[in-house]
């Protein structure tokens, strides 16, 4: 432990106070602070699971939000789909997400590349453009106009192609490609590599973490998303975020035929219906979390 001299008697200097051992009380405030987070984090989760699994009379004696269900049952999962109506958006969601978001690493990997490389003409121009979009957006009503022009009105297009790329993961992925070590692109251009190779080979082999952490990023916004498709689709191509927005918020029944069949309550409908908007999220994000932290500060440090 390093020491300074005062008044000639040499004393330890003071250590910071993480590097301190937390007193009884300090790790007791701590697990209290920890318990209360998780109790806030997982109480809605398993509130909404319950409820959707709940019969008319756990749900009327709960008020309508049930915490355990005295009587489970799959009636409310089995209206759902036997309606096709949320099969059929469930299906659009994840088309969608899937090829938007391979679409949108593309571009944005792509461009980051390319803005990366210190020779590339303009491209400081290039990247004060894109984060100029991030700062300003165009508003409601012109991209309306663009996508109304552009022919996209009624197509699945118009929900991958205004939001290709974002410039924060652009700027992610940038900062990390510029982090990597110039040593392996000179010697590559050496041995005759040329960018596409170096791209491929090299790069995207090294560039796993924060490709990760951007892909689910976009995955997210793809799913979640559902403004464009209220303002670009008809109600028969509506995505799975649409049609919980329909049944939840506003109360519209997901098919009149099926309904009459199965009796299950409407909140109970309600709750597996964001039940089965949220799994798919919650199954693929245990596998990339790992990533995060090496992907994000990483590719935001750096450069």
């Amino acid at each position: 432990m390093p020491r300074t001299r005062r008044g000639g008697r040499r004393t330890a200097s003071v250590r910071p106070a993480w590097m301190e051992k937390p007193s009884r009380l300090g790790t007791a405030g701590k697990a209290v602070v920890v318990t209360l987070i998780c109790i806030a984090t997982i109480y809605p989760f398993l509130t909404v699971i319950s409820t959707s699994l709940s019969d008319s009379t756990d749900i009327a004696n709960a008020n309508g939000l049930v915490l355990f269900p005295l009587h489970p049952t799959f009636a409310a999962y089995e209206t759902i789909f036997s309606g096709g109506i949320v099969t059929a958006a469930l299906v659009r969601s994840m088309l969608i997400t899937v090829i938007g978001t391979l679409c949108s690493l593309a571009a944005t990997v792509g461009m980051a590349y390319g803005l990366s490389r210190r020779d590339l003409a303009f491209g400081r121009f290039i990247l004060l453009t894109a984060l100029f979009t991030m700062l300003f957006t165009p508003g409601i009503i012109p991209s309306f106009l663009m996508v109304k022009q552009l022919g996209l009105l009624g197509s699945y297009a118009a929900l991958v192609l205004p939001t290709l790329i974002s410039a924060f993961n652009l700027v992610v992925v940038r900062s990390f490609f510029m982090g990597l070590p110039q040593e392996l692109f000179e010697a590559a251009r050496i041995d005759g590599a040329g960018d596409f190779r170096i791209l491929v080979k090299i790069v995207l082999p090294l560039s796993k973490g924060v490709l990760a952490v951007v892909g689910l990023f976009y995955a997210v916004a793809y799913w979640n998303a559902f403004f464009n498709a209220m303002l670009y689709l008809n109600s028969d191509m509506w995505p799975l975020s649409m049609i919980l927005r329909q049944y939840v918020l506003l109360g519209s029944p997901l098919d009149t035929a099926s309904a009459g069949e199965i009796s299950a309550p409407s909140q109970a409908i309600q709750m597996a219906v964001v039940v089965i908007s949220v799994i798919p999220i919650l199954l693929v994000y245990p596998f990339l979390q790992k990533y995060f932290t090496k992907g994000v500060l990483t590719g935001a440090v750096k450069g």
